[in-house]
């Protein structure tokens, strides 16, 4: 496969996903938002999003004071914001657009129409009047995407790339995200009943409160969360399963060759399958957490460096 080819796909599923997680933060601190809390601590929660997006100053340079009406506007709907949902759209649209002989026509058709009726949404300021709606659209249209690649591309080396970069961006988005939460203040007052409502809200947010019951059958605890969201092997956004996913996924491109991106990816992958919730906590979340995204970052150069170039 030639590298652009193969550098398109890569990015095509790495947008569409990152348009998800983008979503999914934004309705981690809409839904929190609802709860009883001090102005103080709702606007930490907006400022914090922003902090762990890399997108402070940008953001400030722009809009100024944190909002949740601007903050929702710039990362959702401003051009001028790289990460933005409707930027990560327009690229993955592109992307798509330049490897169309190698998607099949299903995938074409559903990631140019997720593009079309995205900025009709827009147009219509879905994202002002109702922005949950909205980010659940932008969830639904990327488990659409994934399940039509899934269901009608051919398992070769297309295929392939497009599941690399999809579950290395998931990586990356879920320790994000993951992290807005450990960054933001617990809920006013402390309140135990306060604090269970703000980690629902996260378990919501990745499709994980059914899943937290099934395994754990207890009160929701922070502790817990963090262990499905970074160390079950069967959480499909956990760390250790999109980890899990890169490494074969990236064994199957290399051809047998074990250089050192894969060596890099099956150690990270190790640490995953193989670590306690005790030794991460111990560390740390927050220091473990940025660790993990500066490991991710530096696999994703790697891969474009083997792999892309």
């Amino acid at each position: 496969m030639l590298s652009r080819t193969a550098d398109s796909l890569f990015w095509l599923s790495r947008y569409m996903e990152r348009a998800e997680n983008t979503a999914r933060m934004l309705d981690v601190n809409y839904q929190t938002s609802l709860l009883p809390q001090s102005a103080g601590d709702a606007a930490q929660g907006w400022a914090s999003l922003l902090s762990i997006s890399e997108l402070t100053g940008a953001y400030e340079a722009r809009y100024g004071e944190v909002e949740p009406a601007k903050v929702t506007e710039f990362m959702v709907a401003d051009e001028g914001n790289p990460s933005s949902i409707v930027n990560c759209l327009r690229a993955m649209r592109e992307n798509a657009r330049a490897v169309r002989g190698t998607l099949t026509t299903e995938v074409w058709e559903t990631t140019n129409q997720t593009w079309l009726e995205f900025r009709r949404l827009l147009k219509d300021k879905l994202h002002q009047r109702d922005p949950a709606a909205l980010f659940e659209w932008v969830k639904f249209r990327s488990h659409l995407l994934g399940g039509v690649t899934v269901g009608t591309m051919l398992q070769d080396e297309a295929l392939q790339f497009l599941r690399v970069g999809g579950f290395l961006e998931r990586a990356d988005n879920t320790a994000r995200l993951l992290d807005v939460k450990y960054h933001a203040p617990r809920a006013a007052g402390g309140d135990a009943v306060d604090d269970y409502y703000h980690w629902s809200a996260v378990l919501l947010s990745v499709s994980a409160f059914e899943v937290y019951r099934k395994v754990y059958s207890n009160v929701i605890q922070p502790e817990k969360v963090a262990e499905l969201l970074i160390l079950h092997p069967g959480m499909p956004r956990s760390l250790a399963y999109s980890m899990t996913r890169v490494v074969s996924n990236l064994a199957k491109v290399s051809g047998g060759r074990r250089g050192e991106t894969l060596r890099r990816a099956g150690k990270l992958q190790a640490e995953l399958q193989f670590g306690s919730i005790d030794e991460v906590m111990s560390a740390g979340l927050h220091v473990y957490l940025k660790s993990f995204l500066r490991r991710v970052n530096e696999l994703g150069v790697d891969i474009s460096n083997e792999f892309l170039r």
